[in-house]
């Protein structure tokens, strides 16, 4: 019963960190067949609240941290050094409620997890637009410029987008130093590859990939939500989701997937 000690923890921490670890490691989520990928995200958030509430001691003098990090110890699978070059480490980025400088800390505990200097790919979905605008150029720069300095600094090898169309991603091809490598296409919105889209990524060498990612893979009431249910009497509508980042762990001779996992970070509003 460590749900007093886990919420202490909470009420007093401002940044909290969720890592679920390798969900293929976890027998408990194996079981349940989610339909969606955004059922997916809240399980595994729960789950893993739920776990790691249960260890937390019931010591309410116990250190109060800034940053709390929330993970089940026996999920965490670090790479081994020696296998490396026989993997191919992915992430996909989702911007919650946050700026183009969270990029940098999400990458950062995305190899810090899995033991890596370096992620192969990182793809970044559509950050949110205000309602009533459209994602533009201008709007994806400061996003793009972030990813491109992480290359700079081999953090990643290559960067991709998601859902653009041809418009878009030929501007940002255009624009971008660091050329996009990849562009996802939802396929429940459109059933066939735009010829248009088809034939730019043929020509400029962009691969296109096909995903089935909502617009939202998780929003801030959704997160409060699963916090609420997780630890009881909490006061979960101060917890802002920032960044949600799905990684997967690839044998490159096979492509079958070794590893699969989240990590989500999330800023208490002291308000």
């Amino acid at each position: 019963m460590g749900t007093e000690g886990a919420r202490a923890l909470l009420e007093r921490a401002g940044t909290l960190t969720l890592q679920t670890g390798n969900l293929l490691s976890w027998g408990c989520l194996r079981k349940k067949c989610p339909a969606t990928p955004g059922e997916e995200v809240r399980d595994c958030i729960q789950k893993t609240l739920t776990e790691w509430s249960s260890k937390v001691g019931q010591d309410q003098n116990q250190e109060a941290l800034e940053v709390l990090e929330c993970s089940v110890a026996q999920a965490i699978e670090k790479i081994n050094p020696e296998e490396r070059d026989e993997l191919k480490v992915s992430a996909k980025l989702f911007i919650v409620g946050s700026n183009s400088s969270s990029i940098r800390d999400a990458v950062d505990l995305a190899c810090s997890a899995l033991g890596v200097a370096q992620l192969d790919s990182v793809i970044i979905a559509p950050p949110p637009v205000e309602d009533g605008t459209s994602l533009s150029l201008e709007y994806l720069q400061p996003y793009w410029k972030e990813l491109e300095s992480l290359v700079q600094n081999k953090k990643i090898v290559a960067i991709g987008t998601s859902d653009l169309d041809k418009t878009l991603l030929e501007q940002l091809y255009l624009w971008a130093q660091v050329k996009p490598s990849s562009n996802q296409v939802n396929l429940a919105s459109c059933c066939v590859m735009p010829p248009d889209l088809t034939a730019f990524a043929k020509e400029c060498d962009i691969q296109l990939l096909t995903h089935n990612d909502p617009k939202e893979l998780l929003c801030e009431a959704s997160f409060q939500e699963v916090l609420q249910e997780s630890i009881q009497n909490m006061k979960a509508d101060k917890w802002i989701p920032l960044w949600l980042l799905r990684y997967s762990v690839i044998v490159k001779s096979r492509g079958i997937i070794k590893s699969k996992g989240y990590i989500i970070q999330a800023k208490r509003n002291a308000s």
